[in-house]
């Protein structure tokens, strides 16, 4: 089974790219739905982040908007979430992948917005980055309810930027350009990692 790792910055159009994925037949594991299963009811990172931020925990779920005011913008509050929050979330990719192998599927793709921040990219067989011109990442996001300049900037600011993603890139998907064309990028790529002469730039690294 191949496994590619999807990422892009804020705004380019990665979670439609993941579901063209889907629609081309690829199992696709989402970090962000894993941290919402963990934040839920019963979830694995609830009493963990109960302990570490307090009043974060409501009805049982933790509470994202709490969670958010709690880490403000300390690096040190950040990396006790991350500590808690990036293990469980890396067993729960495991064990998707897993099932997936077992149940025969040829290509998965795990959809990590910080895959290269978490070093994700050493546990898949290649990268596909999802791109936009910077014009047409700030006016997506910036059209978000509830999203200013200002926060605009501290995300991008925790993210690797964009240029640097691209030339870390093993296949780029260009979405500024409509879906058909995205879709043809999509295309493209499972028919190359699905072909039977293919070599992960990964796996030719290490012969």
């Amino acid at each position: 089974m191949i496994v590619l790792g999807l990422t892009g910055s804020i705004g380019m159009g990665k979670s439609t790219t993941a579901r063209m994925f889907a629609d081309e037949g690829a199992v696709v594991w989402d970090a962000d739905a894993a941290v919402h299963r963990l934040y839920a009811p019963g979830g694995a990172a609830v009493a963990p982040l109960a302990q570490a931020f307090s009043s974060v925990v409501v009805d049982g779920a933790v509470d994202r908007s709490r969670l958010a005011e709690a880490l403000g913008s300390d690096e040190a509050a950040f990396q006790r979430l991350e500590a808690i929050v990036h293990p469980l979330v890396a067993a729960d990719r495991a064990e998707t992948l897993k099932t997936a192998a077992a149940q025969g599927a040829r290509l998965a793709v795990v959809d990590i917005p910080l895959l290269f921040e978490t070093g994700g990219e050493a546990f898949v067989d290649a990268v596909v980055v999802v791109t936009a011109d910077a014009e047409v990442q700030a006016q997506r996001v910036l059209a978000r309810p509830g999203m200013t300049p200002e926060r605009f900037e501290a995300i991008l600011a925790r993210q690797t930027p964009d240029a640097e993603k691209r030339a870390r890139a093993d296949f780029l998907i260009d979405t500024g350009h409509g879906l058909d064309a995205a879709r043809d990028q999509v295309r493209a790529v499972v028919k190359t990692v699905l072909a039977p002469d293919w070599r992960s730039p990964t796996s030719a690294a290490g012969a």
